[in-house]
């Protein structure tokens, strides 16, 4: 169950770049913030609690481990501490908002999510990539190509760690929106599992609109809603300061079109926005965006 409509925002960083196969993103929660994150999130009428960063390892103190899931021991212990703090926060029935780092911290924030619910639930990936390899089938080894896979319980025996409650969702309640860069054992995996995954052609033929009402539809039920987006769903045009671009993305206003629908629906319960990375944007410009989106998802229309 989503937290009421004016419950307070608590928004929890993970400064994490482990997972990716470029640096920078590690600053992408302080970049956000800067932004202007709480000011726009008390411009909407709703108390803003800053916990603060979780505590990550760095790549130049940490050995890389199994190529194929490179600095898989530290991720899933960040991860541990992300679903720590998701629960507490879930449970007091504040609306979590996990400011990233790399995709990889999902995997802590949708454990958090299960925890505190009983139960797994739902989430709206809001991504140009399935995020849905496992290290059997990775091409990089990057393990923020991961997290989804290992969320819904079907990464491997490597994911398992004793403080995150997995599967953290049920695999017909997850829905990839904009997604348009899959490796094929993905695509596997999408069809047998029955994820809907609604494709940028897709997205194209019916309009943004009548794609997130059926994301909506299909993501409800018990447990939990949760809504992660991921910058590289945007046009690089409009948000270049992501690690893995990927052209013929999300405009800028279907995107806030997506997160206003979101926030109408009443059913979000938690947010998510990953892989910002202030060394490859402009002035601070996708950060920016990644505010606009979150304040569009939390309420803020128009009039």
């Amino acid at each position: 169950m989503a937290p009421e409509g004016n419950a307070p925002v608590a928004v929890i960083g993970a400064p994490l770049d482990l997972g990716a196969g470029r640096r920078g993103v590690d600053m992408g929660p302080s970049a956000i913030r800067y932004a202007g994150l709480d000011e726009r999130i008390r411009s909407l009428g709703r108390d803003c609690i800053d916990l603060g960063n979780v505590q990550t390892a760095v790549a130049e103190a940490t050995p890389e481990g199994d190529e194929r899931a490179r600095y898989l021991e530290p991720i899933l212990s960040a991860c541990e501490r992300i679903a720590d703090r998701v629960e507490l926060v879930a449970g007091e029935r504040q609306l979590p908002l996990v400011l990233g780092g790399d995709h990889s911290i999902a995997l802590g924030t949708l454990a958090g999510l299960r925890a505190a619910a009983g139960e797994p639930g739902g989430v709206i990936w809001i991504d140009a990539h399935g995020d849905l390899n496992t290290p059997q089938t990775s091409p990089s080894g990057n393990v923020h190509g991961m997290p989804l896979a290992a969320a819904l319980g079907l990464a491997g025996d490597g994911f398992a760690h004793e403080g995150l409650a997995l599967p953290a969702v049920d695999p017909r309640r997850v829905v990839l929106l904009g997604v348009r860069s899959l490796d094929p054992a993905e695509r596997v995996l999408i069809r047998e599992t029955g994820i809907r995954a609604i494709t940028m052609t897709e997205i194209d033929r019916i309009g943004i609109e009548r794609a997130v009402l059926e994301a909506i539809d299909r993501a409800s039920g018990s447990g939990f809603v949760h809504v992660s987006i991921d910058l590289d769903a945007l046009d690089p045009e409009v948000a270049p300061g992501v690690g893995t671009p990927v052209k013929g993305g999300l405009t800028y206003r279907e995107a806030h079109l997506a997160c206003e629908d979101l926030a109408e629906s009443g059913l979000v319960g938690s947010l998510e926005l990953v892989e910002a990375n202030p060394i490859l944007d402009r002035e601070n410009g996708s950060a920016a965006i990644a505010v606009e989106l979150a304040a569009s998802a939390l309420g803020q229309s128009i009039l």
